[in-house]
């Protein structure tokens, strides 16, 4: 099998296109920079898996038209490439935020798209365009919407902890209790690979998620294991936490309300759909054990 990857230097390309040489998969990457991308698909490709896209800027500094340029109108130009060649498969890696910001209990596919900010609106929009049109007879479309992603080598959103429990920064929110999904690196590869190999999985939207939700507390207590720190956790009662985020809203601190929020909110994926189409009851990697990983390769 031949599989063709955009976006193939990012983190998630260089681990997936390593993962399926292993497994005896040939893919090769596509530069949509490059003038002649457009020609390049057509290279003899069963597949197509379009990562390349422009990420989640936090710092909130980007011009919020360059998502749409990127995450949208370029998927589409892919897209109807694909619609017009021999290539058998599109994968199309979305995001949850592009129907949820946050949400209350479990994300499921099946959810009506509400996002809030120009990457998740992007993102959808690329969703609506693909799942609009017609495909023709033996082609199939995925739009994989993938929680936050973390391996080895990736610090991502799980820098800002790390930097605390490194310096033995208390903390000190552990009276919140909530529950978040992540990816492993491993389980979006196993995934992927699985679906290209089975042919009877029908296209549709499907959530890449690990099979358990763990608590910020829990995360502290795995990054303080893995750094051999003692873990300390402080639970600071609420409305101290409240009133200090408020005051951060008014004088410009750290904490402020939608800071706060951030660190604090649940936000549960559902990978059932995924699993019930492949017939496996567990991914490879377990939460905890991936999130070792990375944590020992920063």
């Amino acid at each position: 099998m031949r599989v063709l990857i955009t976006g193939m230097s990012g983190f998630v390309g260089q681990n997936l296109s390593t993962y399926l040489s292993n497994m005896g998969v040939d893919s090769f990457g596509v530069s949509l920079r490059s003038e002649n991308w457009q020609s390049e698909l057509t290279n003899g490709a069963e597949a197509i898996i379009h990562l390349a896209g422009k990420a989640h800027d936090l710092s909130k500094t980007n011009d919020p038209n360059s998502y749409f340029l990127v995450n949208r109108d370029l998927t589409i130009k892919v897209f109807d490439l694909f619609i017009k060649s021999d290539i058998k498969d599109f994968f199309f890696f979305s995001s949850v935020k592009a129907v949820a910001d946050s949400i209350d209990g479990e994300l499921f596919e099946e959810v009506d798209g509400a996002p809030l900010t120009p990457y998740g609106k992007s993102k959808l929009e690329a969703e609506s365009y693909l799942r609009s049109q017609s495909l023709p007879n033996g082609k199939r479309l995925f739009i994989i919407r993938p929680c936050m992603i973390h391996g080895p080598g990736n610090k991502g959103n799980l820098n800002l902890l790390y930097s605390f429990v490194k310096k033995g920064i208390p903390w000190f929110l552990g009276e919140y209790e909530n529950k978040r999904s992540f990816l492993g690196i491993d389980n979006l590869c196993y995934l992927t690979y699985c679906m290209l190999q089975n042919k009877d999985v029908s296209s549709g939207i499907y959530n890449f998620a690990d099979d358990e939700a763990i608590s910020t507390n829990k995360l502290v207590e795995i990054i303080s294991t893995s750094l051999e720190k003692k873990c300390y956790i402080i639970k600071t009662p609420k409305w101290i936490v409240e009133s200090l985020a408020k005051a951060g809203d008014l004088v410009g601190l750290p904490l402020n309300s939608e800071r706060l929020r951030k660190l604090t909110e649940s936000f549960v994926v559902s990978n059932n759909k995924i699993k019930r189409e492949l017939n496996i009851e567990h991914l490879p990697k377990d939460t905890q054990a991936g999130i070792v990983s990375t944590i020992k390769s920063f």
